[in-house]
């Protein structure tokens, strides 16, 4: 009896490495919009940060961090537990990205992109935080045709991964949006609104620019791994106000290389996140070394 519980507790560190070695072998990558740089309705910054970091993510790309400094964004990142970061700009609407693991060959974009275009390589990827102009379908497309070619420069056996508000609709979502009466409307009061915007191509939705993306060799993560659709934008923070019917905006781009590894990929659309920001956050999780075939979208 002796023998065989001190076999059991030699077990034990075995065990407990094991579990330690299959949790770190997941990497959790989060996107979010936290609305302008909390500069409207501050007071929620403290539960959004809570948030962030009750979701243990290892990487967090971030988008309108408008008035942000790079010690600001640093700040925050540690209060999730990230010792990196890098700030996109420090005027208009910056993105930013924080990371468990050190963040290298950062890149910042600005001539040709609205807001501007983010890329750094950390935790195994290389990643861009991207957020696309909010109003004018050809302005979006002439910023997708300089992030495609961007990306047509890499290394295919790299691990890439597009993450960010993209602001613009995926053709895996048409379906929904052909059963929602009041988009197109919505849009035409929009641009009539912003007489500088140019949703609607044509009196139609756009969804060419993602069409590009996929056609790149890009996977929405998102649209792969859900059951049902789930819209990221508007959350319950502006239902007063005419933002229009639940729409994805938000999105994990991701090539073969690290889709095949992709255990999850989900909106985080619930009471919580309902208040918090603007736009609701996607999480994937990968499965570090995982050569899984990439499931057809949904």
């Amino acid at each position: 009896m002796k023998s065989l519980l001190l076999f059991l507790l030699c077990l034990l560190p075995v065990q407990l490495f094991a579990q330690a070695h299959a949790k770190s072998s997941e990497l959790r990558v989060l996107s979010y919009n936290v609305w302008y740089g909390f500069t409207k309705q501050p007071e929620r910054k403290k539960k959004l940060l809570e948030y962030v970091g009750s979701l243990k993510p290892d990487v967090v790309s971030l988008q309108e961090l408008n008035t942000y400094t790079e010690d600001k964004l640093a700040q925050d990142a540690r209060s999730w537990g990230h010792p990196y970061s890098a700030l996109l700009k420090t005027g208009g609407f910056p993105t930013g990205i924080t990371s468990r693991f050190p963040i290298e060959e950062v890149s910042r974009t600005l001539e040709g992109y609205h807001h501007g275009l983010l890329s750094c390589k950390t935790g195994g990827l290389r990643v861009y935080v991207v957020h696309l102009h909010p109003g004018h379908w050809q302005i979006r497309h002439r910023e997708v045709d300089l992030l495609t070619r961007e990306l047509t420069k890499r290394n295919p056996a790299e691990k890439i991964l597009l993450a960010g508000d993209f602001n613009t609709f995926s053709p895996r979502d048409r379906h929904q949006y052909e059963k929602t009466p009041d988009i197109v409307p919505f849009f035409r009061r929009l641009d009539q609104r912003w007489k500088s915007n140019r949703n609607l191509r044509e009196e139609k939705l756009d969804y060419t620019h993602l069409e590009k993306i996929e056609k790149a060799g890009f996977i929405d993560l998102v649209a792969v791994k859900r059951s049902r659709f789930l819209g990221t934008f508007p959350t319950k923070n502006r239902q007063s106000e005419d933002n229009g019917p639940s729409r994805r905006l938000d999105y994990f781009y991701a090539n073969r290389s690290l889709a095949s590894s992709c255990k999850s990929a989900v909106c985080l659309v619930n009471e919580d996140t309902a208040y918090l920001s603007d736009h609701y956050p996607v999480l994937a999780v990968f499965s570090l070394g995982s050569s899984n075939k990439t499931p057809e979208s949904k």
